[in-house]
């Protein structure tokens, strides 16, 4: 059984993933693996210059800095890069061996495709908003785009099949085990 780790940025899902890691479960990061697919593909990188110009990579390496420009200028840009990494994140998680998927557009993506079920972690905005702010050192202005350009996070429970709220407060390990137990 394949099984989608969703939610939005700032949720927890690593935390989550890190959970499951400590019971032997990896959990295949598509995060991760958009980013070494966008260091290590030939055919990706030329793609991906080929869409945003010819400082998408700088002696070698991703600009990030241009690519989030791109990214965050319009929903078209956004489209046009998750139609090229996308596939390549997905081809390589079914070569992976892997049973858990963690992404935070799980739905948005088409990834969801991939997998018999889905996890979702949930946290308050403003949990999510001074997580995103710690961890990246950017403004409550820049997480709450970072937030605002993903799916509602009641969107995305409504669709999954089981949910783990991470607010800060409530048992992680004692609802994953529940869940473990009822896949």
């Amino acid at each position: 059984m394949k099984v989608g780790l969703a939610g939005g940025i700032g949720s927890g899902k690593s935390y989550v993933a890190r959970r499951l890691a400590a019971r032997g479960i990896t959990v295949y990061d598509c995060d991760a693996a958009a980013k070494r697919l966008m260091r290590s593909s030939a055919e990706l990188q030329q793609q991906l210059t080929a869409l945003i110009g010819p400082d998408t990579y700088q002696e070698g390496r991703l600009n990030k800095a241009a690519v989030s420009r791109f990214l965050l200028a319009s929903e078209e840009n956004k489209l046009a890069i998750n139609a090229i990494v996308h596939p390549a994140v997905f081809a390589d998680f079914l070569g992976s061996g892997l049973e858990w998927m963690e992404s935070a557009i799980m739905y948005e993506s088409g990834a969801d495709r991939y997998v018999d079920r889905v996890v979702v972690v949930t946290a308050p905005e403003e949990v999510r908003l001074q997580r995103i702010m710690e961890r990246d050192h950017i403004t409550r202005q820049q997480a709450q785009e970072w937030i605002d350009r993903q799916w509602p996070q009641e969107e995305v429970r409504r669709r999954a099949d089981f949910e783990i709220v991470n607010d800060g407060k409530a048992d992680i390990d004692k609802q994953l085990n529940n869940i473990l137990e009822r896949l």
